[in-house]
């Protein structure tokens, strides 16, 4: 277990996504896991648990309401619009590779670290599997985050 280097530390139990640098802990941040529970399935819209890395990231330079399909700026969301009872992905992307077994779907699961048009549902469960983080956290995360660190997502 490296503790010498940043990692990231998601608590499925408080809904937090947490940056340590070695043993001193950064910053944590309210986050929003899935509302279907823990699992490792292709098409769960489970969280999984375990070991990850971050192994890609999108959206640089992005404005906070730009949507996201396929890892591509699609648009912008308008917040006055509501949720609109879809689960956007915005702001940011930080892609997910499972580092065990159990969770090497990850990366084919499309399973990231991302903003969302639902930030009111932000420290509860509420996604179809990602880790989503309000929209201006996840752009604060994501200018201090590196393509390799660590990720821990644990119940």
């Amino acid at each position: 277990m490296l503790l010498n280097r940043p990692r990231l530390e998601v608590s499925i139990a408080t809904q937090t996504v947490s940056l340590w640098d070695g043993l001193t802990l950064v910053k944590t941040w309210p986050c929003s896991t899935s509302k279907f529970g823990i699992g490792f399935q292709e098409g769960s819209n489970q969280t999984p648990l375990g070991r990850f890395r971050i192994a890609e990231k999108h959206g640089a330079g992005a404005t906070e309401h730009t949507v996201f399909k396929g890892r591509q700026p699609v648009g912008q969301w308008n917040p006055a619009e509501g949720s609109l009872g879809e689960d956007l992905i915005l702001a940011r992307i930080l892609w997910l590779e499972g580092a065990e077994e159990r969770n090497a779907n990850t990366f084919q699961r499309y399973i990231y670290i991302h903003g969302t048009n639902e930030e009111q549902k932000i420290g509860q469960t509420g996604s179809h599997g990602c880790i989503r983080l309000r929209n201006a956290d996840v752009v604060e995360l994501y200018e201090m985050a590196e393509v390799g660190w660590p990720v821990w997502v644990n119940e």
